[in-house]
């Protein structure tokens, strides 16, 4: 099969190819030394090479990148099985199945957790698996739990394994969302485990091996030759360059016939690109605006640090019900995103602990009349109502450099013009954001299987005590009182009934203006089928989990 070699230019560095299935090292480093060229450019430049297996260069966002890939230490916590594997994993209808375990049992306290697993399975290294790697992984990360804020094990009293195929959890307290830790953390070998080479080397029991790592640059994947379920299974695609670039740079690489698979974001939903077709794919990825509940006013978290929280043009609820009620979500999203995504006014509808409720939006002569009964009218005729003299203007941040969720603010910020609401779109680092969280609107994404978020953004005692954490100072003791529920259910209808019962309380004051659940969206080799039957619901993951169900893409 003939394959284009992508060569990568990077700032101050000779240029770096993308090894090809059937290419040697040494014969890519002799191609290195003839195809370098000016480091300033951005351009790629490429060589026609004739591979022996198929291979695929793909660009699925920089956030795979940005970390090590030691499991230990929180990476692909969402549950992408390609090179690890975790005892179980979610399906494309978000319910968990088996995965290196073949079942399980909750006890009736729900304090127990009693996984059988899979026999004959062996890392990639040829170990084999057992209970214990198990329990050393687990071990592993409650030793370490500072490095590790994605699988969060505080509440794991202790594992232990009975025989070799079979481990037993025991819980100190009841946590109904252990099942969503268990999917979150996939399992290193106990012998092979090395906390440094793990980084950009780890050993699982996944379709995929890692045979090279290339810091931002590129990870090249190989199919894993142990893999388990082989016979049945066995990875079409024997090589998956995964690289490393800026998304305008990737695009090109795509139209020049470069990359197989490339995430775009709005800006390119209406290109087209030869021999590439554009797929939108279902997320559980949530677009929305914190809107600070409180007064502007000092106060202090648990360890007695002051700081400056509240927001006196949002702390009114008839701001932010009017917002809520009265924007045109589908107009924001046409003008931000070209039509990309659907209108969102809780957090995600695809999940069995999230919840369905919904009202109606632009209703825009009840938002205005909304305002006018809270005393916010425009008595000076500039556009902008004012109430006791404060204007009803506020900032609102777009983090991140993040180029979608600046035209997403400032298609807000029109649409609020309507109602009389002035809303100021700056576009700030990451770092400004956190200094202003609880005092200033942000734009934020979310998206997991975890109900856990619910905690983190509505629970009263997450205020002040961790960052992005109920940024908005929400505080009602009902709205505990659920989640608490939630969290202590013996079972999970009971426990998703609670979560529900807390996002409805919580919803109805608006702390969070919710606009839009994204689409992921990727321009795909029409040879490539990445057989979006088996495609999980995506969670907030900046473009990396296409890459889900990896072992089932088939190259034709």
């Amino acid at each position: 099969m003939k394959k284009k070699t992508i060569v990568l230019l990077l700032s101050a560095v000779l240029a770096v190819s993308a090894i090809g299935c059937g290419k040697t090292q040494e014969t890519a480093n002799n191609d290195n030394k003839e195809e370098t060229q000016d480091a300033s450019s951005n351009e790629v430049a490429e060589t026609d090479t004739q591979d022996d297996n198929e291979s695929i260069n793909i660009y699925v966002g920089g956030s795979i990148f940005d970390s090590s890939m030691d499991p230990v230490k929180g990476f692909m916590s969402y549950g992408y099985p390609f090179v690890n594997e975790a005892l179980i994993q979610a399906n494309p209808d978000s319910e968990y199945v088996a995965d290196l375990a073949t079942d399980w049992e909750v006890s009736e306290d729900a304090l127990t957790y009693t996984f059988t697993l899979r026999e004959g399975v062996t890392f990639s290294d040829g170990s084999p698996f057992t209970a214990e790697d198990v329990v050393f992984t687990y071990e592993e990360v409650q030793k370490n739990q500072a490095n590790n804020e994605n699988v969060d094990l505080t509440k794991l009293k202790s594992v232990e394994a009975d025989g070799d195929y079979k481990v037993v959890f025991t819980l100190s307290e009841c946590y109904s969302p252990f099942l969503d830790t268990v999917a979150c953390l996939q399992i290193v070998p106990s012998d092979s485990y090395d906390s440094e080479t793990f980084d950009t080397q780890p050993i699982g029991t996944g379709a995929y091996k890692v045979a090279q790592y290339d810091t931002n640059q590129q990870i090249i994947l190989q199919v894993n030759e142990n893999y388990w379920d082989n016979s049945t299974k066995t990875p079409d695609i024997e090589q998956v360059n995964i690289i490393s670039m800026d998304q305008d740079t990737a695009f090109s690489n795509a139209a020049s016939g470069q990359l197989d698979v490339v995430m775009v974001g709005s800006t390119y939903i209406n290109e087209t690109i030869d021999n590439m077709t554009l797929h939108k794919l279902e997320t559980m990825d949530v677009r929305n605006v914190s809107l600070p509940t409180l007064p502007e006013q000092v106060m202090s978290d648990s360890q007695g640090n002051e700081y400056n929280v509240g927001n006196n043009v949002t702390c009114d609820i008839a701001v932010r019900k009017a917002l809520s009620i009265g924007i045109d979500r589908q107009q924001i999203i046409d003008n931000a995103f070209n039509g990309e995504g659907r209108p969102s006014v809780n957090f995600t509808d695809n999940l069995p602990w999230a919840s369905t409720e919904t009202y109606e939006d632009n209703q825009v002569e009840e938002a205005k009349a909304i305002l006018e009964e809270a005393g916010w009218v425009d008595s000076d005729n500039d556009g902008i109502r004012e109430k006791d003299g404060l204007k009803c203007s506020f900032d609102l941040i777009a983090p991140g450099n993040d180029e979608d969720r600046y035209k997403l603010a400032t298609a807000l910020s029109e649409n609020a013009k309507e109602l009389g609401i002035e809303i100021n779109v700056r576009n700030e680092s990451w770092d400004v954001a956190v200094e202003e969280e609880n005092t200033t609107p942000i734009v934020w994404g979310w998206g997991q299987f975890s109900p856990t978020v619910i905690y983190s953004t509505y629970d009263s005692e997450m205020f002040l005590e961790a960052q992005y954490a109920n940024v908005t100072g929400f505080t009602n003791a009902e709205c505990d009182a659920a989640i608490e529920r939630a969290f202590s259910a013996s079972n999970q209808a009971d426990a998703n009934a609670a979560w529900k019962e807390a996002q409805s309380i919580g919803d109805k004051e608006y702390p969070y203006l919710y606009l839009v659940n994204i689409e992921h969206s990727y321009f795909i080799n029409n040879n490539l089928d990445i057989s979006e039957a088996t495609q999980i619901p995506h969670p907030h993951g900046h473009g990396s989990p296409i890459i889900c169900n990896l072992k089932d893409w088939v190259l034709n």
